[in-house]
């Protein structure tokens, strides 16, 4: 064993380094292109705030992306959830995101359509065709994009440690844009619709929300098993949801300047969340041996989420 595994009788291992080090330059440089990322998401909100449902959007997504920070909370406030726990919410997430599927988007979807003048097997064959697309979307960029499963974790401490971590990242991302998506389709659908299409567009916002909880914690753990220390691991899982209202912003000004193709984009987000709730949530909450937990979890998200849109959206 090499004198850098040892550690003195008594004494407890030194802490794990930081994943980055940076250097004054380097900060100053992050600052500057912060800056200008800052000015252009400025001139890009002046450009589409005016858009119908894109205010709106951002506010939905905004709640959605605050549930994920508040969700970080029992890590650092109290002691972690069991395994068990976390897998039982794991599939309380997923039927949420399965009911908000098929009520809170493929059902206005199918209305939207019909509305649109279209028969019945041609807009079953188009929702189901948009459906389709969003889930291959994410499944041609999840072979494309290198990354580490999002709820597997980004595996154990050691040299390869800042490579993970960055590759778990990049999952967070790729799983956290059908949420946004879908809650930017739904208020640029609640802009242009009823007031009960207002209402399930919160529904839906409201549902994802309830999920982000638990998404939010699930990712301060997974970074804090892997070294990351718990303030960092806790401010990434916050951070995180921050990219919903960025995912849901352009969804909501791309149908509010084509109302056409509201009902194929309700669809398309369908099918995407559909993608990450069968590859990812799902086999997740399996993986550990509390299948009868986590659906259990499953069925009650989904009787919740259900009640949701129904009551709300009339």
């Amino acid at each position: 064993m090499s004198d850098s595994q040892t550690t003195v009788e008594g004494q407890s291992a030194a802490p794990p380094r930081p994943l980055v080090q940076l250097q004054p330059r380097q900060w100053l440089g992050l600052g500057i292109a912060a800056a200008g990322l800052a000015v252009a998401l400025g001139y890009a909100w002046n450009a589409l705030a005016p858009l119908p449902g894109v205010r709106e959007a951002l506010l939905l997504g905004s709640g959605a992306a605050l549930a994920t920070a508040l969700g970080v909370l029992p890590m650092l406030l109290a002691r972690a959830p069991t395994q068990r726990t976390l897998d039982a919410m794991l599939g309380f997430g997923a039927g949420v995101m399965l009911a908000a599927t098929s009520f809170s988007l493929l059902n206005p979807a199918l209305a939207a359509a019909q509305e649109g003048g279209l028969g019945p097997w041609d807009r079953a064959l188009g929702v189901g065709l948009a459906l389709l697309a969003g889930a291959a979307m994410l499944m041609t960029i999840e072979r494309l994009l290198p990354h580490a499963h999002f709820f597997g974790g980004a595996g154990r401490a050691g040299p390869a440690r800042m490579r993970r971590v960055t590759l778990f990242v990049l999952a967070i991302v790729l799983h956290n844009v059908p949420e946004g998506m879908a809650i930017g389709v739904a208020a640029a659908g609640a802009a242009a619709g009823a007031e009960a299409e207002a209402a399930r567009a919160t529904a839906l916002a409201a549902g994802i929300s309830i999920q982000n909880v638990t998404e939010g914690l699930v990712i301060a753990l997974a970074l804090f098993a892997v070294g990351v220390r718990r303030s960092v691991a806790a401010t990434i899982g916050a951070l995180s949801g921050l990219v919903e209202p960025a995912a849901a912003v352009p969804a909501a000004a791309a149908l509010a300047l084509s109302s056409a193709l509201l009902p194929w984009g309700l669809a398309f987000a369908a099918g995407a969340m559909l993608f990450v709730v069968s590859h990812e949530i799902i086999p997740e909450s399996h993986r550990q041996g509390h299948e009868r937990w986590a659906t259990t979890g499953l069925l009650l998200g989904f009787v919740l989420m259900m009640v949701l849109d129904t009551a709300l959206g009339g």
